[in-house]
């Protein structure tokens, strides 16, 4: 399906389940998109994330499942796949018919959502990155053919503002979504963390070299974003034969650069079922 959605209307209210990094993004692509604070709800035990989300957004907390008011049309559950079981346990007998659930844990399955939660939820899986917190995020989504098209939208809306969304076709796919995009600025990050070392190390001074790094990484991505152009092509321009770049390119292959990176890809795919299985 299409990788780019409008903006759907905003549900009339929204409660998280946990209120850690994942939830701030979307909670600020939500309140950048015109929900106001007041009909968002978070439900976090941490008292210094809860507070720090009350200075940050305003919205209204909890400490715990049994004091929220749960009463949103919407229910996020971002909390870790190894506590997803005991957190459904309790919401379990909170949950209005016909709520909308939109878990964002890695690796839980549908088919676990529902045996925890029962038959009142409607439910949506969702893997968002936290470039969301910039409305630059990607995320995909997964709904079963049960789920109509207005809480579609409900759930797309949610996401929308936090950067761009994709429907994903097959549920068993969702564990490579997590491994591509949802870890994915880790391994960007990494690479940039890789490069300041490697410019310092060349001399370069520690405020040339970030900028240096980042500026390329800003401009590459854009490249990508903007030129039509597959990663191949826009390799294959930047790199003049037997100049620097195919140097640097031919040590990259060298030490296995293409495989590690389906390695580690595949390695996150494979600890997001492990996860969902250890709930």
């Amino acid at each position: 399906m299409s990788g780019n959605h409008p903006t759907s209307s905003l549900p009339a209210g929204i409660a998280f389940v946990g209120g850690g990094n994942m939830a701030r993004s979307l909670i600020a692509g939500v309140t950048r998109a015109g929900m106001p604070a007041a009909a968002i709800e978070v439900v976090e035990p941490q008292d210094a994330l809860r507070q720090a989300l009350q200075h940050e957004h305003g919205v209204r907390t909890a400490a715990a499942i049994a004091s929220a008011a749960l009463d949103a049309q919407v229910l996020v559950l971002a909390v870790k796949p190894q506590v997803m079981a005991a957190v459904c346990a309790e919401l379990a007998p909170r949950l209005r018919a016909g709520t909308l659930v939109v878990s964002i844990a890695a690796g839980v399955t549908l088919a676990a959502l529902r045996g925890w939660l029962g038959d009142a939820a409607v439910l949506v899986r969702a893997m968002p990155n936290t470039p969301a917190l910039l409305g630059a995020g990607m995320t995909g989504l997964y709904a079963g053919a049960e789920v109509g098209n207005a809480e579609r939208q409900l759930a797309q809306s949610i996401l929308a503002g936090a950067g761009q969304i994709r429907w994903i076709e097959r549920e068993a796919l969702m564990d490579a979504v997590t491994a591509v995009s949802g870890s994915g600025p880790a391994y960007v990050f990494a690479l940039a963390e890789a490069m300041e070392d490697a410019a310092r190390a060349q001399g370069l001074a520690d405020d040339a070299a970030r900028q240096m790094v980042v500026q390329t990484i800003l401009g590459a991505a854009r490249m990508l974003a903007e030129g039509g152009q597959s990663p191949g092509a826009l390799r294959q321009a930047v790199t003049s034969p037997n100049g620097t770049t195919q140097a640097a390119l031919e040590t990259l292959a060298g030490g296995g650069f293409h495989a590690l990176v389906g390695d580690a890809v595949a390695a996150a795919a494979r600890r997001g079922r492990e996860l969902a299985g250890a709930g």
